[in-house]
């Protein structure tokens, strides 16, 4: 359609190439050839006067396009004077609905018309009464206006629509950041979690064999094997961390633990009297003390975060209180809280293997992220770590707790 023609959605009325120029000299042009074609029997003695207005209106055509408002008035008063610009004024009076607002174009429009009730006083079109010529001029008048405005909203919704998209592209870019380096935080927290304790225990051993060279030699042979096996574990449990994270379907089996067929299960409570062991065997004094109701209905995650506490705690103290005693106590029941609370004394010297300093850091992230809340702090010459994890109520019944075990220091 013209309109849409002259009236390109993403350009404004003063941005407007030459073939819109061309176009519109053309329509123009034809139009107006039309209309003194028409008009050659009734013209009479105005012939000439239309064809001079019908080239005049043509060549003030392009006006329309880089000022519509003031091309049109110049245009509807030529209308006045010949039905020959008639064209040109109700081009330009689309135009200006097109492009300019409501009262503007209602302005115009009344223009226009008043222009043509000046035309058909002083040359009356044959066959018809000037009421219904009049009448017939305003119906056109307020179509074009309206078809105008309609094309206006239409654009404006059109731009929205692209804003909203641009929008919504760059808010899923700013959430794919976010998701990236929220992953990049769990991968670094994992293999801390998971490579700290390992390494550590290492570590210990390393040193025994370092300062004591003398032992016997089946005593520098076990130790070497654990060192060898601590490695091949630890080896293992990066592989198995980097593989889970790795993984865009956490929760493969669908049963919510994010565990995947043929994969290592995750550690929940009920390892950590192994993790205890271990560090049992490493030289280190750990007193495990357990008041937990139905352990068994504790949530899997819970569970595991519950871990993680403690073997940070270990880690800790492996670290920094070497040879000295470590008290885990756990206690809490469906309906309540699960509370951690790992003590150790302080040790002066400097710590057996060199630490970021951000352990804490992420298991205080950990804990807040299940719920909960962490807090650590040395008084009396004694370090205390300290964490409260929500446990869900099972049933109406919570059970008895289980009595305290302990084991040797």
């Amino acid at each position: 359609m013209i309109g849409e023609l002259f009236c390109e959605p993403g350009a404004g009325p003063r941005r407007v190439p030459a073939t819109a120029v061309a176009a519109m000299i053309a329509a123009t042009g034809a139009l107006a050839a039309l209309t003194v074609w028409g008009r050659i029997g009734a013209a009479g003695g105005l012939l000439g006067l239309d064809v001079a207005a019908g080239a005049l209106a043509c060549a003030l055509s392009p006006v329309l396009l880089w000022r519509p408002v003031e091309g049109t008035l110049g245009l509807s008063v030529l209308a006045a004077l010949s039905p020959a610009a008639t064209p040109a004024a109700t081009l330009g009076a689309l135009r200006v609905a097109q492009w300019r607002r409501f009262p503007v174009a209602a302005a115009v429009s009344a223009a226009g018309i008043a222009a043509h009730a000046a035309q058909g006083a002083w040359r009356p079109s044959g066959g018809i009464s000037p009421g219904w010529w009049l009448a017939l001029v305003a119906v056109a008048y307020g179509a074009l206006a309206g078809w105008g405005a309609l094309a206006q909203a239409r654009r404006a919704l059109v731009t929205s629509l692209r804003e909203r998209a641009r929008r919504a592209e760059a808010e899923q870019g700013r959430r794919v950041a976010e998701a990236r380096m929220l992953e990049r935080t769990r991968i670094a927290r994992e293999m801390h979690d998971v490579l700290a304790h390992r390494l550590s225990l290492l570590a210990t051993y390393a040193g025994a064999l370092e300062y004591r060279p003398d032992s016997p030699p089946e005593r520098l042979s076990q130790a070497a094997g654990v060192i060898r096996a601590g490695v091949h574990q630890a080896l293992e449990e990066l592989r198995d961390v980097i593989g889970l994270l790795r993984d865009d379907d956490h929760d493969r089996n669908g049963d919510g633990t994010g565990e995947a067929d043929g994969a290592r299960p995750q550690p929940v409570l009920a390892d950590l009297p192994r993790l205890v062991e271990e560090s049992r065997q490493a030289g280190e004094h750990v007193r495990l003390r357990e008041r937990v109701a139905e352990p068994g209905s504790l949530p899997a995650a819970t569970g595991r975060t519950a871990y993680r506490v403690v073997q940070e705690g270990l880690t800790n103290a492996r670290k920094h209180a070497a040879g000295r005693p470590v008290e885990v106590v756990l206690e809490g029941r469906p309906g309540a809280h699960l509370v951690i609370d790992i003590r150790n004394p302080l040790a002066g010297g400097p710590p057996i293997t060199p630490g970021a300093g951000t352990g804490l850091v992420g298991l205080t992230e950990r804990v807040h992220l299940a719920g909960g809340r962490l807090d650590h702090e040395t008084t009396a010459g004694e370090f205390r770590l300290r964490a409260r994890l929500p446990w869900p109520a099972t049933g109406p019944s919570t059970g008895p707790a289980t009595g305290p075990s302990a084991g040797p220091a």
